[in-house]
């Protein structure tokens, strides 16, 4: 939230600038971090993440990933990032990672993924596909902190290593980790591999429908 509370301090100076400040003594500001909340209205917490500029990526994105599916799905899956499609679309899992998603979703959970919510560690694509950094993904974490306490989910399914490491603050490898049931207060953490990562690896396939199915037993 650090970076956030910056840009409203960023925003007050501006508006002093236009109302005619040159100078103005170094006073604590009124607005203090543990105050600012985010909407808890999706819609509202969308529209703030389209217009979010806290970070490096904002620069290079052409459009904000959100997330999408129903607000109210028991199971959430959330992956790394958006890649060039879903960059040029504004929408989640859309090329072939996403095709897989669905299949996966559809062929072994045995409901739509409309019923399910989608999204990522961070909102906009990191350049090249790489990895978000540690700043990029801490500053993005309250938008998706936000959406798990809107969306309420029972079971969260974190698609890939990084995913898991920053929902969770867990570094083990997902090799080590994957197909685990991490219980929680709120709702149940299983992590697996990333679709990208089965392409790559369609070997992998056995063990994520195995992780699948104990999602399937706690839905």
């Amino acid at each position: 939230m650090k970076n956030l509370h910056n840009a409203l301090q960023l925003k007050q100076l501006y508006l002093l600038k236009q109302l005619g400040y040159k100078y103005t003594d170094n006073i604590p500001s009124e607005i203090e971090e543990e105050k600012i909340e985010l909407p808890k209205d999706i819609e509202l917490l969308k529209k703030l993440t389209l217009d979010c500029h806290l970070c490096e990526l904002s620069k290079s994105r052409q459009k904000v990933v959100f997330g999408e599916g129903n607000i109210e799905a028991d199971v959430m899956f959330i992956g790394e990032g958006p890649g060039a499609i879903e960059d040029s679309m504004g929408l989640p899992f859309m090329g072939h990672s996403g095709e897989l998603l669905t299949k996966m979703i559809e062929n072994v959970l045995h409901i739509p993924r409309e019923s399910t919510y989608i999204c990522n560690i961070v909102k906009c694509r990191p350049p090249k596909n790489r990895e978000p950094s540690p700043s990029e993904a801490i500053t993005c974490r309250p938008y998706l902190l936000k959406q798990i306490e809107i969306i309420k989910p029972k079971i969260i399914v974190t698609l890939g290593a990084t995913a898991y490491h920053y929902l969770t603050n867990d570094e083990n490898p997902i090799s080590r980790v994957r197909g685990a049931v991490i219980k929680g207060d709120r709702y149940n953490i299983i992590p697996t591999f990333h679709p990208s990562y089965l392409l790559r690896n369609p070997s992998a396939k056995r063990e994520v429908m195995q992780d699948l199915l104990k999602v399937k037993e706690l839905m």
